[in-house]
């Protein structure tokens, strides 16, 4: 049916009971081999392993999420037929009835769910996020609530199912996107003030909604709220909603995109680089993990995840906007990782369901390298550090016990690499991906590395791997950022020339 679409309260809908999903006891976990068989890149990368518990991990059935560093955001509805981004509905103002026919024609013939589990473990992504339901109201799931959806309009299909079912057949953990928002319906502006029988009954719809994701997919293992604004959390009633979730599904996460309170100012809206320029509406202390948006900020004190895009802006399928390259798609995540936490990085597949072939060899080229490196990037048990100077070799430190690792955005092989400041008694340098033999030498202010390639590896980011015989640590001249600290540590260093101002 075409036009306005209508949707049940919850109270029509049957209550689902409440099933405390364990991912292990249904879903058990895919074999190697079929790994192998699914994509041939990476046959053990999304093998889910057993890890030590960060130290921001509250729930041990979240332990799995800081090991994974890497997940893929998929944002797709039928405003991929615009290709002007996924809330072209509301910032061109479209007539509301053109675009929900235009939505019910939609039907996507090239959809293979199969097909984006294979390109996220050739990528090297470790989960995924899928769009059940953007800001626009179409849902992707065979809902109770509505006729607007894919299961009831042209193609006929649950496209939460397929993904949910293929994603989990390669070992991938599961993710399901929400808004909290539905664009179309008119009680969203006027709200419980306005129209508090339409503001009842589009709470109760978000609600029903949310309960059928959860239980008819088996166990989910993050569920990403989004586009709180302009309500807040009482108005939802996302506490309830929470509460809910948790009985429903135990183990999963849930960000912390759930609305302000009555009078609370998460973000100075007079700041036009405040993180929330964005909608975000993040807030710190509730949900399970923090989702900077567009930036990578870390948090010291819980979990987190910075949501990208791999063009410059829009995150569904557009032809207009530009595409970064692989190296850049490499710089977020790695800045990311090093700094303790993980990327969600978007694709925008096409209308038809396909992914954009600029997309896909970015992701090759990404996960090739990961493939080589991934030691250095992956792991709950990897620390972020500053152990000495790395500037000039655009210089990421991370640490696995004893062993550091040093991600190079800047090469300067072919002679001496200068690591000053480092305090480390190193057993074994090596190159990733390469050969080549490494030796160290040691002085008074550092170490220098002897032995590396003019040419790197790889096209990306070469990975020093130096293994010492006890936890490397920064000698006392050494600041991070060089311009602070007490200047006199470096007046030995000055002085060892002399004090006259010839040459």
């Amino acid at each position: 049916m075409l036009g306005i679409h209508t949707f049940m309260p919850r109270s029509a809908i049957v209550k689902s009971p409440v099933l405390p999903y364990s991912r292990d006891a249904i879903c058990g976990q895919a074999s190697p081999a079929a790994l192998t068989a699914l994509c041939p890149l990476h046959p053990t990368l999304s093998v889910i392993k057993p890890i030590a518990m960060s130290s921001a991990v509250n729930n041990p059935a979240h332990a799995w999420f800081p090991n994974a560093r890497y997940g893929l955001f998929l944002h797709w509805g039928p405003y991929a037929q615009y290709a002007r981004g996924e809330q072209v509905l509301i910032r061109e103002m479209l007539d509301q009835r053109a675009y929900a026919a235009r939505a019910c024609a939609w039907n996507p013939q090239k959809f293979d769910a199969t097909a984006w589990a294979r390109a996220a473990v050739a990528g090297g992504c470790r989960y995924a996020v899928f769009t059940t339901r953007h800001h626009d109201g179409y849902c992707l799931w065979d809902t109770a609530t509505t006729d607007y959806s894919s299961a009831k309009q042209a193609p006929q299909r649950d496209f939460v199912r397929e993904y949910v079912d293929a994603f989990r057949a390669a070992g991938l953990r599961v993710g399901l996107y929400y808004s909290w928002n539905d664009l179309r319906i008119p009680a969203l502006y006027a709200g419980p003030e306005r129209d508090p029988l339409g503001w009842a009954a589009m709470r109760d719809y978000v609600h029903a909604q949310v309960e059928e994701l959860l239980t008819r997919y088996g166990p989910i293992d993050m569920f990403w709220f989004d586009g709180a604004w302009p309500r807040h959390a009482l108005d939802w009633d996302s506490p309830g909603l929470v509460a809910r979730m948790r009985e429903l599904q135990p183990g999963m996460m849930i960000n912390n995109r759930l609305a302000e309170m009555p009078g609370e100012k998460i973000h100075d809206p007079t700041q036009l680089a405040s993180p929330d320029e964005h909608g975000v509406h993040e807030v710190d202390d509730r949900g399970d993990f923090g989702t900077p948006e567009h930036h990578i900020t870390a948090s010291a004190s819980r979990l987190w995840e910075s949501c990208q895009v791999t063009t410059w802006r829009l995150w569904s399928h557009t032809t207009g906007d530009r595409w970064r390259a692989a190296d850049q798609w490499l710089d977020m995540l790695t800045d990311a990782s090093c700094k303790g936490g993980n990327l969600l990085l978007n694709v925008g597949p096409t209308a038809d369901g396909e992914l954009p072939p600029e997309w896909l060899a970015r992701n090759r080229e990404v996960g090739e390298w990961l493939r080589v490196h991934g030691e250095a990037v992956y792991g709950g048990d990897l620390t972020p550090c500053d152990v000495f100077e790395s500037t000039l070799l655009g210089g990421r430190q991370v640490r696995r016990g004893n062993t550091l690792y040093v991600l190079c955005r800047f090469w300067h092989g072919g002679e001496a690499i200068r690591l000053a400041g480092l305090d480390a008694d190193i057993t074994r340098a090596t190159l990733l991906g390469s050969d080549a033999a490494l030796t160290a030498s040691h002085d008074a202010y550092g170490v220098t590395l002897h032995g590396a390639p003019a040419t790197p590896p790889t096209a990306l980011f070469p990975v020093l791997k130096l293994e010492c015989a006890a936890e490397p640590r920064a000698l006392a001249t050494y600041h991070p950022g060089l311009w602070g600290g007490d200047p006199f540590r470096l007046h030995a260093w000055a002085a060892a020339r002399g004090h006259g101002f010839n040459a």
